[in-house]
């Protein structure tokens, strides 16, 4: 009897399929690491806190502005007594130095006024105009540049530019600071010649 010729081969093991393994693990590893990388940068995951714009707050009377200015008095001054009536939140006020002197609109007149700028947030406002008063100043010269002579002689001329000039501070301020904060600006001295 002829012996039969084994026709049956040892299978070929597969190659690389251990090196397929690795290669598939690594790889979704690496996807796993940067899925979380971007969600912890996109701030989706981790220990970040939660907060706010940081905007001044409004500061009730009577309480402590935590970001006040060192005070200047002397020792033995009294404390600020605030009434009762008006406003619950107490009014800080900043008055520049120098004088504003400009020509009026389509006119030779001059106007000249010495301002105040007032703010019921805490001390950061104040500090943010004493920070940016050359950029204020600009601003409020432009406004009073663009002020008609007629608008300066009546109460209500003078509360319009006060209301103009407000939002022009408010603009610098917003530009700058990310936040305005001026609630008003107050006439300290007045002439138009």
């Amino acid at each position: 009897m002829a012996k039969k010729a084994d026709t049956t081969e040892p299978a070929e093991k597969p190659k690389g399929g251990m090196l397929k393994l690795v290669l598939g693990a690594v790889l979704l590893l690496g996807a796993g690491a940067g899925g979380a990388y971007g969600a912890f940068a996109a701030g989706l995951i981790g220990g970040h806190e939660e907060s706010g714009p940081d905007e001044p707050e409004l500061v009730r009377k009577g309480e402590a502005d935590p970001f006040a200015p060192p005070s200047k008095g002397k020792d033995g001054e009294g404390e600020v007594v605030y009434g009762d009536g008006g406003s619950e939140y107490r009014t800080a006020y900043y008055s520049f130095e120098d004088t504003f002197t400009s020509n009026l609109a389509d006119s030779p007149a001059l106007i000249q006024v010495d301002l105040a700028v007032s703010t019921r947030r805490d001390g950061r406002v104040l500090a943010w105009v004493k920070n940016h008063e050359l950029a204020i100043r600009s601003a409020i010269l432009v406004e009073l540049a663009a002020t008609p002579e007629a608008d300066v002689y009546d109460v209500e001329g003078k509360e319009a530019l006060s209301g103009r000039l407000t939002k022009a501070i408010n603009e610098v301020l917003e530009e700058n600071e990310g936040f305005g904060g001026i609630d008003a600006v107050h006439f300290k001295g007045f002439l138009v010649q």
